[in-house]
């Protein structure tokens, strides 16, 4: 007999989870995280000095970034406090995103019955139009900080020391390339999670570090530990998730956010005023979840790479009176277009990429598993540039794996690049005439500009000339 269907606020299991305050050294910074009688640690470590644990401005920065791994996790508690020193545009923020985020999670993890690590009731929910989807009451027990400005230089002129979030992924290789060609002074700042996620960033640190040691530097967190810490909390998750293979996370969707606040007192320091992202043309989006009972508008999961992202960080950082910029030089790009790019334009960074999450060591070198839909799209990329993938680690039986699966699965980007990655793969007998759909679409390897997923003027003008002048030379379609 079928169990009946479940509501969202049945996930609400859990009565309270507290974070913070914030216990801060110069190079260290640890905030407690609490559910009931259970707790443990969030911890962040940097090389350098970065934090003064007196100041106030420090106090203010260290919880913000304390808190934001549990944005998450507003539908499945009853109560959320957050200690430390928090100022009026801190609380707007975290709010915003709360509720933003549980959105996400309902639209993306909860509805649809596809999430294979779900177990009743969440397997089973109806879905729900709600004016508000986060279950969590937020509160601040601590009393509203007042703003101190982190008396940061104004807005430094381009080119000129800038900030890159760096993966060691294809985005934000191409995007330390076209920055280092236009003349900046680029300081490539990578976080070094405690588990497996690291070795996908490893190629790329220990390229970097090698090469321009003065401006690579990396943040070591055990945010991944504390992921699988909260799965363990809720019933209605797998108990054996950690063996599930999927291409995604079992339920948070809120994780950029994590990365970009844990560099940002290296950003700081560093006196830089522009952060970069490596996000496409494709990672914007609005779409509509219908079913019979309503349609819920969201960002298809995809909220902390679009556009809007940026924005509302920078708008954020215009609040504190911080002069950072944060934008992605790649955004009117497809992932062909910057696969393609980097393979001609920058060979050297291209041996550095690895863009698998189930990567592993092999010979001595971080090799991408070769099986995943992530490979399956870059050796499809590699391949239709005119590039050699085994630059990027895949050894032949990968790249023939991958060539397989591209003529018989779809992948996870938009319709027209896949179409033409396909098309161009068959024009070069790599793809069998009956694989999946294929057409020509030139345009997905030029720049292109949308009203929503890149207006024109999506960058500062400073940058955007340059830049455009710099695209003009790309290849093609």
């Amino acid at each position: 007999m079928r169990s009946a269907m479940a509501r969202l606020a049945d996930l609400a299991v859990l009565e309270e989870i507290e974070v913070g305050p914030p216990v801060i050294e110069k190079r260290r910074l640890r905030i407690p995280y609490r559910v009931g009688e259970r707790h443990t640690t969030l911890t962040f470590r940097y090389a350098e000095d970065v934090f003064d644990p007196d100041e106030p401005a420090d106090q203010n920065l260290a919880a913000f970034l304390g808190a934001q791994l549990v944005l998450n996790y507003g539908l499945f508690a009853k109560r959320i406090a957050l200690r430390g020193r928090f100022d009026a545009a801190d609380r707007a923020f975290l709010a915003e995103h709360l509720e933003n985020t549980s959105r996400e999670i309902a639209a993306n993890k909860l509805y649809g019955g596809h999430n294979a690590f779900l177990r009743e009731p969440a397997s089973r929910l109806e879905p729900e139009v709600k004016e508000r989807y986060t279950a969590a009451e937020l509160v601040f027990p601590d009393p509203v900080a007042p703003a101190v400005p982190p008396g940061r230089p104004p807005l430094a002129d381009f080119p000129g020391p800038v900030a890159v979030l760096a993966s060691g992924g294809k985005d934000s290789l191409l995007t330390q390339g076209l920055l280092e060609e236009l003349g900046c002074e680029v300081h490539a700042l990578f976080v070094n999670e405690s588990g497996r996620h690291w070795l996908t960033a490893l190629e790329g640190w220990r390229h970097l570090s090698a090469t321009r040691p003065q401006r690579t530097a990396r943040v070591w967190t055990d945010c991944d530990r504390l992921y699988n810490w909260f799965l363990r909390q809720f019933p209605f998750i797998r108990p054996d998730f950690q063996r599930v293979r999927a291409d995604h996370y079992p339920l948070r969707l809120w994780t950029v956010a994590v990365f970009l606040t844990a560099v940002l007192p290296l950003v700081r320091k560093r006196g830089l005023t522009r952060i970069f992202i490596g996000d496409e043309f494709d990672t914007t989006r609005l779409v509509d979840l219908r079913w019979p009972g309503g349609v819920l508008r969201h960002y298809d999961g995809v909220y902390d790479q679009s556009r809007f992202f940026d924005e509302r960080f920078t708008r954020w950082y215009a609040d504190k009176g911080w002069p950072l910029v944060q934008a992605s030089l790649l955004r009117p790009l497809s992932e062909l277009a910057i696969q393609v790019t980097l393979a001609d334009r920058y060979p050297a960074l291209l041996r550095a990429q690895v863009s698998c999450h189930a990567a592993s060591v092999r010979g001595g070198r971080v090799r991408p598993c070769g099986r995943c839909e992530k490979c399956r799209r870059i050796v499809g990329g590699l391949l239709a540039g005119g590039a050699d993938p085994g630059l990027a680690g895949y050894d032949p039986p990968a790249i023939g794996r991958c060539l397989a699966d591209l003529a018989r699965l779809p992948i996870n980007q938009d319709a027209e690049t896949s179409a033409h990655l396909r098309w161009v793969l068959r024009q070069q007998g790599q793809l069998p005439d009956s694989a999946l759909p294929a057409a020509p679409h030139p345009e997905v390897l030029a720049p292109r500009f949308d009203p929503l997923c890149c207006p024109p003027d999506w960058l500062a003008a400073d940058v955007r000339g340059p830049l455009l002048a710099l695209f003009s030379t790309m290849r093609r379609g």
